[in-house]
């Protein structure tokens, strides 16, 4: 199994996506973690997919 590709780090506040490619932080952050965007991110990365599960994480933030 290689290195991932995108991960979720907890940090103060909540939770980010660090993408080990770029090597920067991705997307926004978010107070419950995003299980299902770093998987996605990592697989197929659909990005119609990915656009869904970053508003429903959006949608979440409360």
């Amino acid at each position: 199994m290689g290195r991932r590709r995108c991960v979720a780090r907890g940090g103060p506040g909540g939770y980010r996506i660090w993408g080990n490619k770029g090597r920067r932080w991705w997307g926004d952050q978010y107070e419950h973690c995003p299980d299902d965007l770093p998987v996605e991110l990592n697989g197929a990365g659909d990005p119609a997919k990915i656009t869904a599960l970053r508003e429903r994480c959006r949608a979440l933030k409360c």
